[in-house]
């Protein structure tokens, strides 16, 4: 994997920059739509590809380990193969999953042991582990396992977890250096900084991550609950320490307004499930504001869902059609939300990376920050 910076915004931290695998160019910054179970919920895959059209998608260890298997995946010839994507995907350690079992799992020094929320099996995630299962995955960027302290987090807790993610971090590279990749594609490994909201924690942590070289670099443990203030605090620090020469990855955030402040902080990569659960809930994201499409104001506006048209559903359906949908509870209308916002989030990400080229991006994010916390 190789990443140029091509552009840094004069008045920001802001880099527009270009990853290359395998599997085609990345256009940063990026948002990584989530297709958790090998599906980006409530869209087929040509539409995907053709109306969204992001470069990378993320899949969840976690749950691909646990349905339909790894030996399912290995006999597909891997995730690309099994969902008909022939981009680049980005998959998880399960670190976030694991964290979210805590009443079901128990972390020691060589792994940890959860039960299955599917059937109550028990299972043992280990750092060699899950680079094995991520080498049967074969996505082109995997993460290292690590755990994801909540928030918020006692500062011993968070120091204890902190190295044990490095200690993992360090079983992790030595696992992928004495195997190979499994497609005929290369994989590319990023290692995770911790540290809870502890300045001096995450200073520790990010100098760690550097020091091992990495291709790329993530920022974990951040968008559980604290406050936003306290998430741009830590990403700032953070990306001071981070080599500027390699690209940048935010894990599970965020809103619209989350990754325009973060892009200014020196972020490059982002993920969430947002657009596509909130869509599921009625909420339509624009750049003039986010709509409850639920509402009763919407039951007789027959304009256009959105006249911006970031995907053809933008002007194929009005409000009012996707209101009847929802009150129906048709599918359609999950569906038709899901790629509105994906849609949304991929067009800010491309409005982002024009203007970080152009120099303005500074003044057109303090604007789409009014505009997008507005509700309609």
């Amino acid at each position: 994997m190789t990443f140029e910076k091509l552009a840094v915004d004069p008045n920001s931290k802001a880099r527009a920059g270009k990853i290359t695998t395998d599997h085609g160019t990345i256009e940063t910054p990026i948002f990584m739509p989530v297709g958790t179970r090998a599906t980006v919920k409530g869209v087929h895959q040509r539409e995907l590809k053709e109306e969204i059209n992001p470069d990378i998608i993320l899949g969840n260890t976690y749950h691909l380990y646990l349905r339909p298997g790894t030996d399912i995946l290995e006999k597909a010839g891997g995730l690309h193969k099994f969902m008909n994507w022939d981009r680049n995907i980005l998959t998880d350690s399960g670190g976030f999953q694991v964290y979210s079992l805590s009443a079901n799992r128990k972390i020691k020094e060589n792994g940890v042991k959860f039960k299955s929320h599917i059937d109550g099996s028990t299972h043992l995630f280990t750092p060699e582990g899950v680079m094995d299962i991520q080498r049967k995955i074969g996505a082109d960027i995997i993460m290292a396992f690590d755990e994801c302290t909540p928030y918020p987090c006692d500062y011993r807790y968070a120091k204890r977890s902190m190295h044990m993610t490095h200690r993992w971090l360090d079983r992790c590279v030595k696992r992928i250096n004495e195997t190979d990749p499994l497609y005929g594609h290369n994989q590319t490994l990023f290692p995770i900084v911790q540290g809870s909201t502890y300045k001096d924690l995450r200073e520790q942590s990010a100098e760690y991550i550097a020091n091992v070289g990495a291709e790329g670099n993530a920022i974990g443990g951040l968008s559980v609950g604290e406050p936003d203030d306290e998430m741009y605090a830590m990403t700032e620090h953070v990306n001071s320490i981070l080599p500027e020469d390699k690209p940048r990855y935010l894990m599970g955030v965020g809103t619209p307004v989350n990754l325009l402040e973060n892009i200014a902080l020196g972020v490059d990569m982002f993920d969430c499930v947002m657009p596509t659960r909130n869509a599921r809930n009625g909420m339509l994201f624009t750049a003039n504001g986010f709509i409850n499409i639920k509402n009763k104001k919407w039951e007789d506006n027959f304009s256009a869902i959105d006249e911006n048209a970031y995907t053809w559903v933008d002007t194929a359906y009005s409000k009012a059609y996707l209101r009847h949908l929802f009150s129906v509870k048709e599918l359609l209308g999950l569906q038709i939300a899901s790629i509105h916002n994906l849609g949304f989030y991929l067009w800010l990400m491309r409005e982002a990376r024009q203007k970080i080229i152009d120099g303005t991006f500074r003044t057109w994010k303090e604007q789409m920050v009014k505009n997008m916390n507005t509700r309609l």
